[in-house]
């Protein structure tokens, strides 16, 4: 990691910087496999299944079949995971429920705010180093609770074309039915178009590569929603000396080992923290099955001695990580005075894996500075608010004549007729 020791303010901007990548040209590739998909439909959907993933589908539907014969494969005490973790995550998820906000804004005029799920959603799953059926769960439950009428899933075959078993179990566990073996740009190809096979979706949601983000990227202009800008996963870890090196590194190595491109950053409060973290770090990070993909990662990533609290403190609001472990004595300063961090993980024995998987809390969370303005996903992610009114004869009595200052004011005369033309007939 490199090592830095209480940086000046007018650092902390190249401190915050993401490791770039070697930025590719992808709009074109993008808008070509869009074009196929727009034209031809699910025969461009396997026909780039065979060039991209090496596999051959002869159909993209994954079948009831195929389903239970995987669900088999899955270990009984995988499955019991499964299930303890979705059943937390629906309990947090529900708990997220709105009600129906109303309120009587003048005598007459009443106003209400209704909650409507998003009609048909989408649901994207990483197949490959590491299948991610935990944000099957963490997509599917929430979109189930929300009440979207459709639900669908796609995610990459293997070289076989077989979906990972694990895939398959947490989906059907979460009620989802429509699977597709769809990856890449084709899969958000085919739910922002729709093919003979894929419904077109409303929203889509889900990680991926940075050719899925570009493809995303691409559906927000032509009409179909998504979760959230997405890049990169990262993790900022602030420790003191009452935090544990060894649980502190190993939360590095966690985050670490999602890909090369994964940033994390230790800030510790104290001098004497250095050499024990950097100890720990030549003893877990050998012993890792991903070590070359966690050690590339860490050699873009800092550790940064920041010894006052108040500066600690804008350097974290400044960086806004993904994930933020905090593990200090003086604790509700902190979370007192955090402003930006997509989720927080909080005492020596809250690892951010928690969040990953079971604890119940949402794992799809903004990053590249983006908690600044985006929230994580949670049950509003799939829904909109509808706002209602209803006014009395009283009640545009009252408001009526300064809807027609205004609308005056502004020129605009038919919107003060709408008004005048009522108030006449009272």
């Amino acid at each position: 990691m490199i090592l830095v020791k209480n940086p000046k303010r007018k650092e902390w901007e190249k401190l915050t910087r993401r490791p770039a990548l070697k930025q590719q040209n992808l709009d074109q590739l993008v808008d070509e496999v869009f074009q196929a998909i727009r034209e031809e439909g699910d025969r461009a959907v396997l026909s780039y299944t065979k060039i991209f993933d090496k596999a051959e589908v002869s159909g993209l539907k994954a079948t009831l079949d195929e389903i239970d014969v995987a669900c088999d494969k899955v270990s009984e005490d995988l499955k019991a995971a499964i299930r303890l973790a979705a059943d937390n995550i629906e309990k947090f998820h529900r708990a997220q429920t709105s009600p129906v906000i109303e309120v009587e804004t003048m005598p007459g005029v009443r106003c209400w705010q209704e909650t409507r799920a998003i009609e048909r959603v989408g649901i994207y799953i990483p197949g490959g180093t590491a299948p991610l059926f935990s944000t099957v769960l963490m997509l599917a439950i929430p979109a189930q609770i929300a009440g979207c009428k459709e639900i669908v899933l796609c995610t990459p075959p293997d070289k076989n074309g077989q979906i990972h078993p694990a895939i398959l179990f947490a989906a059907r566990h979460a009620g989802i039915t429509q699977i597709f073996k769809a990856g890449g740009i084709q899969a958000i190809g085919s739910m922002t178009f729709g093919t003979e096979s894929i419904p077109k979706v409303n929203k889509i949601f889900g990680p991926g590569n940075q050719y899925v983000t570009a493809a995303k990227q691409r559906a927000t202009q032509l009409g179909v929603a998504i979760d959230m800008p997405a890049g990169p996963s990262e993790l900022l870890v602030l420790a003191d000396e009452t935090a544990s090196p060894e649980f502190v590194v190993s939360d590095l190595l966690s985050q670490a080992e999602h890909g090369v491109d994964s940033q994390v950053i230790c800030v510790l409060k104290s001098v004497g923290l250095i050499p024990k973290i950097q100890e720990e770090l030549l003893n877990q990070l050998p012993t890792l099955p991903r070590k070359e993909i966690a050690r590339k990662a860490i050699e873009n990533s800092k550790l940064i001695l920041i010894e006052d609290d108040q500066d600690c403190l804008d350097f974290i609001n400044e960086y806004a990580p993904e994930h933020f472990i905090l593990c200090v004595e003086n604790e509700s300063f902190y979370l007192n005075g955090l402003v930006n961090a997509g989720s927080v993980f909080i005492g020596n024995y809250t690892p951010e894996s928690a969040g990953d998987y079971a604890s119940g809390t949402n794992h799809t969370l903004p990053t590249n500075g983006f908690a600044k303005s985006f929230s994580g996903v949670n049950l509003d992610a799939f829904s909109k608010k509808i706002t209602f009114q209803k006014i009395s004869k009283e009640g545009i009595k009252r408001i009526g004549p300064a809807i027609e200052f205004m609308a005056e004011a502004e020129q605009l005369k038919a919107h003060k007729l709408a008004v005048t033309k009522r108030l006449a007939k009272l």
